[in-house]
């Protein structure tokens, strides 16, 4: 009979259904579906023919357009209620059911979201400081379990010294290095890689539990598996760029591929925004807005920009994969001209984007320099808007910290890269995208 009422489906809580009845049906209709939800006893029925909205019990006797009919049922009729979905499911009829995740459990995943973006932006800082003290390269094999254990005694670290001595690294660049020295750039990678593991567990224990506990929406779950899954490659691919820099170079620099380089970090990136961007969704309670046309165009523009601040991020990695932060150490000139001599020396031609230091520090100047005219316009454009107080907040703070970073990159590269200066910029590179991202997410338009 349910089939033959229903024109919208049927959806089904823990203590009432809704549904959408058909023009014609009557009271006895409605004391049939009361009698098989509720045990014969009384039932309030919520109609909505779309102009009035009202509660009453089944009094009506038929109505002339397709009206929602939600019906309440005693909490004692629960074993009646779930017979009638499950005969009502196997007549054929959709049945959606709607998951609604309770607020405070929803700030929690929220919560545990944002804690893992914190986490993987510490990686990225630990990650450039091991790049900068040139110690990625002191660890030459890795395993999941054995790894965890550093050496214990003198005889350990012998070993372990006795193996980075067969590296490239220490034979071209470090064969007066000391067993303490080394002990040093050890621990630097090994304790970015333990930070990585530590990421692992903070995020997929809890995300295990809330899973099971039905705190992960069904429009959620592809999003986390996506998490998880770019955690693990994120660790495999970590390995597969530190793999690139134990073989003999080809020139006197033993160092990791920038190919690879970029792809680690800029998967590490991909991670952190989308980590951040879902916490964001899930903790802050969305404001509403008018969506003009120049709101509508502001949020294209706003996502553009953190578009921008991304690749300009990544364009980075290759200044530091192959210190193309020390060529040109003048600003806002190549030496005494505006465009260097050697900008394109490479054949075939497109290699000179990603292997000659020159070009590549070239780009990132031109990035780094088009980023920050596009946010301070952002800037300029959206302050005569109407902005709720959140994203009037992040936008000064994206505007403010663009000039942070631009600062920041200047003076590193005046001052011949020193490790804190440079470790700096790439965090304020993190930090500028994060503001970016924040803004984004206040612009986003409401769901109706």
């Amino acid at each position: 009979m349910l089939s033959r009422l229903a024109t919208g489906g049927i959806e089904f809580g823990r203590s009432c259904l809704r549904l959408c009845v058909s023009p014609g049906a009557s009271t006895r209709h409605l004391q049939q579906i009361s009698k098989l939800s509720c045990g014969g006893r009384g039932v309030g029925v919520t109609l909505h023919t779309g102009a009035a909205l009202f509660s009453a019990p089944v009094r009506c006797g038929g109505w002339n357009t397709p009206t929602l009919l939600k019906l309440a049922a005693p909490k004692q009729s629960g074993c009646r209620l779930a017979q009638l979905r499950q005969t009502t499911t196997a007549a054929g009829v959709a049945a959606p059911v709607t998951q609604q995740v309770p607020a405070h459990a929803q700030k929690i995943v929220g919560s545990w979201l944002l804690v893992s973006a914190g986490m993987v932006f510490g990686a990225v800082a630990i990650g450039g400081l091991t790049r900068l003290t040139e110690s990625g390269l002191s660890m030459v094999d890795w395993h999941l379990i054995k790894g965890m254990k550093p050496p214990a005694n003198h005889q350990e670290w012998e070993d372990y010294f006795k193996m980075y001595k067969e590296t490239p690294q220490w034979k071209y660049q470090n064969r007066e290095m000391t067993i303490q020295e080394f002990k040093f750039i050890f621990f630097m990678e090994w304790f970015h890689r333990m930070w990585g593991r530590t990421i692992g567990l903070v995020f997929l224990l809890p995300a295990a539990y809330f899973w099971r506990k039905g705190w992960i929406t069904k429009a959620m779950k592809p999003r986390v598996a996506a998490f998880g899954s770019l955690l693990v490659f994120q660790g495999l691919l970590g390995w597969f760029m530190v793999k690139s820099g134990l073989e003999e170079p080809g020139d006197d620099i033993p160092r990791v591929s920038q190919y690879r380089l970029a792809a680690h970090l800029g998967s590490a990136f991909l991670l952190y925004v989308g980590l951040l961007w879902t916490g964001l969704l899930h903790v802050l309670p969305r404001q509403k807005f008018e969506m003009t046309t120049q709101m509508r165009q502001l949020g294209k523009y706003a996502h553009g920009t953190m578009a921008l601040v991304f690749f300009t991020a990544l364009s980075g990695a290759f200044v530091a994969g192959l210190d193309a932060g020390l060529v040109y150490n003048s600003f806002p000139k190549f030496g005494d001209r505006w465009i260097p001599e050697d900008l394109f020396n490479f054949d075939p031609k497109w290699k000179n984007m990603f292997e000659n230091h020159t070009t590549v520090q070239f780009n990132h100047r031109i990035l780094g320099t088009t980023t920050a005219v596009a946010i301070l316009s952002l800037w300029v454009w959206a302050r005569r808007l109407r902005l709720t107080p959140r994203a009037s907040l992040a936008l000064n703070c994206l505007a403010g910290m663009s000039v942070v970073q631009i600062s920041l990159g200047i003076s590193t590269l005046l001052l011949y890269v020193p490790t804190w200066l440079a470790s700096t910029h790439q965090m304020g590179s993190l930090t500028l995208l994060s503001f970016a991202v924040w803004l984004a997410t206040e612009l986003k338009k409401l769901p109706k």
